[in-house]
């Protein structure tokens, strides 16, 4: 299981982050477990400067915008 977390304050991007992870794991039938980090400080602990970020078992993949369907597919 991929422990996957969303760093952002809850901006649009950010939500429509959260919902593509959720839809690209369901469809790849991947169990994952989802977080919404919304604090600023623990955002800033992952050098995170532009949201949303995607942090993948402690690993910044992806900062600032909504990531392509096709990148977060190769994540899994």
């Amino acid at each position: 299981m991929k422990n996957i977390k969303v760093l952002g304050t809850g901006c649009a991007n950010c939500k429509n982050t959260l919902k593509l992870i959720e839809d690209v794991a369901k469809a790849k039938g991947v169990e994952i477990q989802l977080e919404k980090v919304e604090d600023l400080k623990q955002i800033m602990t992952y050098g995170v400067m532009s949201t949303p970020g995607v942090v993948i078992d402690d690993k910044v993949v992806h900062a600032g915008g909504v990531p392509s369907r096709e990148k977060v597919e190769g994540w899994f």
